[in-house]
């Protein structure tokens, strides 16, 4: 649907039972996430809060918490945007069939952004408030204060400016806390290799301020255009009018482009050099992202229309409402990205495991060898393509597997993929770490912010084992207890407390236990992954918990470890399992935990006669 804005999409979600209104008084402080977490969790419906504590505005959430009510919303253009995509990377198509995709030339139209009239870009203008009267939003208990978790920031090239060449990109904003001065200061994280991170050095290479344009609602497709793993040089605002079925429109005020069909508009400025401490904030990963110096803009104007309506979200461990966003961009995008490296068959970001800590890839292993031994070598060089590849760079551990082996595996069938790889890795020549490297900034597992390490797991090739599917009684050495079956091939075992990273005793204590572990176990080949751990009924519960625990509390480098571990011409490799310390350690942020009063209040939401009554 063409919605021009978030109360027609709103109404129609109402119309069709994917929403529910809110009308009991909620506090902006921890209750109104902990609503959201809970009806996302049992796969409810959209939320609309119609009663906020202290705030006149109403809020909405959960627009996008599943793939079915996410294409319902775009339901009459997603399949045009997949046959433009597709058309991108087989352009000739088109000419062979001309009358077949004559109807895109509209949805090519509505992609150019559409200068508004006066009187039309006047609505988001109608009113001014300031950043206190907003919604304040806090999700998690040790957040450093309320953020905005779908805000659409928007900036432009100082050297090539105008909405064609500009930047729409999805960075939390906090809102207060810390030291922002209140209604005049806001914090702004993110990269400077992303978009808007570009546009600030080019600023700040002539000593100018960077404007910033914070749009907080309008049309959905806005939204989902900020999120797209867009081409460089592609505008966001074109994506988004091509699936909305409608021209983005905008204008200008004081020098600041203006959404004209967003519910709120904050326009400021960020200075060069001008940073303050932002966070901590429950993240993605499943854990908080600390405190840490970033961007702070200077707050111009905060404009509203007439019966505005916030959007918000709820990120944390996943499956959260982000994981959705992004089943809806692979169901748009399809196999684009493997089109753009040659020989790679699909890939997949695990959100178990926080979406940017593992990968799994499937390639083409067309290299003929000379002994007559199948190995990994074109997939190799898919690899390093992969690692070089946009937020694919992000990826700690990367496991990728030839094709030929089994042309019924996917990578989405993770427990199948892991066993196919357990099967035929051979740890003495599979790993390739890349050490001393940068990783997403939001993952504490490395040697400092945005800095760790990542191995590629590359196998191809025969079987080599029968993975074990039993555990016989172990008989593990001090320091090691309560082994369980994960998986064919895979056990998770607790031990001690970890010790500091940096002590020589840490290393030998480390060592010295991996050697006496291998001497208890004889069974250990048809073992050939060992997970260190604080709980290992935890890890060994379900698959999720596997890969969340394993993939998002270790850095290669540092945690790999391997019984009968060598090092030839710089190549580390292990004759028997390979071992990775999955431990929480001393540097890593904390996990997100719920408030338990608060989640009282939520369960008394869902007794007969209140809004949630028969949603969980």
């Amino acid at each position: 649907m063409g919605y021009k804005n978030t109360q027609e999409c709103i109404d129609d979600l109402e119309k069709h039972g994917h929403l529910i209104r809110v009308k009991e008084e909620v506090n902006s402080e921890l209750e109104m996430a902990a609503i959201h977490l809970r009806v996302f969790e049992n796969n409810g419906p959209a939320l609309l809060f119609e009663n906020i504590k202290n705030c006149k505005f109403k809020a909405t959430s959960n627009l996008y918490g599943s793939l079915e009510r996410s294409k319902f919303i775009f339901r009459d253009t997603i399949e045009k945007i997949k046959t433009l995509i597709d058309l991108k990377n087989n352009p000739l198509e088109a000419l062979k069939h001309p009358f077949k995709y004559a109807n895109l030339g509209l949805t090519a139209f509505s992609a150019l952004p559409k200068k508004s009239i006066p009187h039309y870009s006047g609505i988001v203008l109608q009113n001014q408030t300031t950043i206190s009267k907003l919604p304040q939003i806090k999700c998690w208990p040790n957040d450093g204060g309320a953020f905005i978790t779908l805000p659409l920031v928007y900036t432009e090239d100082i050297d090539k400016p105008g909405v064609l060449n500009s930047n729409l990109g999805m960075y939390r904003i906090q809102l207060n806390g810390n030291n922002y001065i209140p209604d005049k200061e806001i914090g702004l994280h993110y990269q400077l290799h992303r978009g808007i991170g570009i546009h600030q050095s080019k600023s700040n290479a002539k000593n100018q301020p960077l404007k910033v344009s914070i749009f907080v609602g309008g049309p959905p497709s806005l939204t989902l255009g900020a999120v797209m793993p867009l081409p460089e040089g592609m505008s966001e605002l074109t994506f988004a009018g091509a699936l909305g079925n409608r021209r983005i429109r905008y204008s200008y005020v004081n020098g600041f482009c203006i959404a004209s069909d967003a519910d709120f508009v904050i326009t400021g400025e960020v200075f060069p050099n001008e940073n303050k401490p932002e966070g901590p904030f429950g993240d993605h990963l499943g854990y908080y992202s600390l405190k840490h110096d970033f961007p702070m803009m200077r707050v111009h104007k905060v404009f509203h229309r007439n019966n505005a309506i916030w959007p918000f979200t709820v990120v944390g461990r996943p499956p959260q409402e982000d994981t959705s966003f992004g089943e809806l961009i692979h169901e748009i995008t399809g196999n684009a990205i493997p089109k753009e490296i040659p020989g790679l068959k699909s890939i997949h970001a695990v959100d178990a495991s926080g979406v940017h800590p593992l990968l799994l890839a499937i390639g083409s292993e067309r290299y003929t060898p000379y002994n007559g031994e199948r190995k990994p070598q074109e997939i190799l060089t898919i690899a390093n393509h992969i690692l070089g590849s946009g937020q694919l760079s992000l990826a700690k551990y990367l496991f990728i597997i030839a094709g030929e082996d089994n042309p019924k595996i996917t990578t989405h069938a993770v427990a199948n993929y892991f066993k196919h790889v357990l099967e035929r890795v051979d740890w003495t020549r599979d790993l390739h770490f890349h050490t001393r490297t940068t990783i997403d900034t939001l993952d504490y597992s490395g040697t400092d912010l945005n800095s760790g390490s990542k191995v590629v797991i590359a196998a191809a090739g025969d079987k080599k084992r029968e993975l074990g599917t039993e555990l016989n009684e172990l008989n593990l050495p001090d320091g090691f207890r309560n082994p369980k079956l994960v998986m064919p091939g895979v056990i998770a075992i607790e031990a001690g407390n970890y010790i500091d990273e940096n002590t020589t005793s840490h290393i030998s204590y480390l060592t010295s236990q991996i050697s006496s572990l291998t001497s208890h176990v004889s069974h250990l080949p048809s073992f050939p992954l060992l997970i260190i751990c604080d709980d290992s009924e935890f890890v060994a519960r379900n698959l999720n918990n596997f890969l969340w625990v394993t993939f998002t509390r270790s850095n290669p480098s540092h945690d790999i470890h391997g019984i009968g571990s060598f090092v030839e011409n710089k190549h580390w490799g292990c004759t028997g399992s390979l071992i990775i310390d999955a431990r929480i350690k001393p540097h890593h942020a904390p996990p997100l935990v719920k408030d338990p009063e608060i989640e009282k209040r939520v369960d008394e939401l869902a007794t007969k006669g209140k809004s949630l009554y028969g949603i969980f």
